[in-house]
């Protein structure tokens, strides 16, 4: 039992720092992780302002301030303020979250007079070649300043072998895997049934869905081609794109959906990611490069819903055997894969349900919860060791 009058003393605090608050995969695990560890207090951090899950990260119990950088002046004023953030919140860790973020919360960090600051690398092998030279920038400079935190995390072991050859030399690295609440995603036949409905999918057609945002690195251009064979070979199909961007007033998606001989529903953001899961019967990820460990492939594994995946980043060590793996920027190897389980209910059913406990077993979001907080303490213990260290000794009167 307490002692009576004592009050519990406060939670740490985590400052997390992220360039947004879209629905991104390294969005939506902030979001579990900010919602399932309680021990901590959560202050984030969005550097660009606003963003899709705002207003739900709030609801889960965290702080959020949004910095509105779009230009480089507000980027300056922004370094400032988080740095003033940082003083007055005197927190645990400073963890960051993708590039432009890694860069201005270490920078702020130090303006502070603070450390742990720990990276969150989320991505593997990008073709930079399809991005803006300011991010080129940043992640040179990245390469550069990789001896400065404390910690670089990664949340696939492809990620962190391919930063490493780019030139990353952190002075810890750790590998922290993406975990997913299999009580949020599961089958659910009430959510299969209320999402066919509202994307008119007619009783016995096969569901084919991806959810990934537009980016070059996803390739929905291959992913629709590899529809339009796989609609041509096999009649009964219809899929599903949903992500932020994926819509029909982008001309070149629209052009190859109308191609496909086949329903094709391009939704854009998905207000029910769990319920949508359950109402595939084959789940693809088509990534032609920069892969990390995405979190689709995860949660519609937890689903009971079989993957068909890219061997990109740590999608294949994800899948295993519960699935299929093709060569990236190869639609018609995509269209065999997606055929051969459209062509078998029996072994859809079978990998589905392999997939469901290999999620269970190895990628819940409660021991991924358990990583961060485990290394949050660890951090936070070398750092007040090392302050103690500094101090001047205390000397009796």
């Amino acid at each position: 039992m307490g002692m009576p009058g004592h009050a519990a003393p406060p939670k740490l605090t985590i400052i997390h720092v992220i360039t947004e608050l879209g629905s991104g995969g390294a969005e939506r695990m902030l979001l579990r992780l900010v919602k399932a560890s309680t021990a901590y207090r959560h202050v984030v951090v969005s550097l660009s302002g606003g963003g899709d899950l705002t207003q739900t990260v709030r609801a889960a119990g965290a702080e959020v301030v949004s910095m509105g950088i779009n230009h480089p002046i507000s980027a300056l004023k922004a370094l400032l303020t988080l740095a003033r953030i940082i003083r007055r919140e005197q927190p645990a860790v400073v963890q960051t979250w993708l590039y432009h973020a890694d860069l201005v919360g270490l920078l702020a960090a130090r303006l502070a007079g603070f450390r742990p600051v720990a990276w969150n690398l989320r991505c593997s092998d990008m073709d930079l070649s399809r991005y803006r030279w300011s991010t080129r920038l940043v992640l040179k400079l990245l390469i550069w300043l990789s001896s400065q935190p404390d910690m670089v995390m990664a949340n696939s072991d492809s990620g962190r072998r391919w930063h490493a050859r780019l030139g990353y030399r952190p002075r810890r690295w750790q590998l922290v895997p993406n975990g997913v609440d299999t009580a949020v995603f599961h089958p659910d036949a009430d959510a299969r049934a209320r999402w066919r409905r509202r994307l008119n999918v007619r009783d016995g057609d096969t569901l084919v869905g991806m959810m990934a945002r537009r980016d070059p690195m996803k390739d929905h251009e291959g992913m629709l081609r590899a529809a339009a064979e796989a609609a041509r070979r096999r009649r009964g199909l219809a899929f599903v794109l949903a992500g932020r961007g994926v819509i029909r007033s982008d001309r070149a998606l629209a052009q190859l959906a109308e191609a496909v001989e086949a329903p094709v529903h391009l939704i854009n953001e998905c207000d029910d990611p769990a319920g949508l899961c359950a109402a595939f019967d084959i789940a693809v990820l088509s990534s032609a490069f920069g892969e990390g460990f995405p979190n689709v492939v995860v949660e519609a594994m937890a689903t009971a819903v079989p993957c068909v995946v890219t061997d990109v980043g740590d999608a294949a060590a994800i899948v295993g055997s519960t699935g299929l793996i093709v060569r990236p920027r190869d639609p018609t190897a995509l269209a065999d894969a997606i055929l051969a389980l459209a062509d078998d209910e029996k072994l859809r059913k079978r990998m589905g349900h392999a997939a469901r406990e290999r999620i269970v077993e190895r990628y819940s979001l409660a021991s991924a919860v358990a990583r961060y907080e485990s290394l949050w303490r660890l951090l936070a213990a070398k750092s007040g060791a090392a302050a103690a260290d500094a101090a001047p000794a205390a000397t009796g009167t």
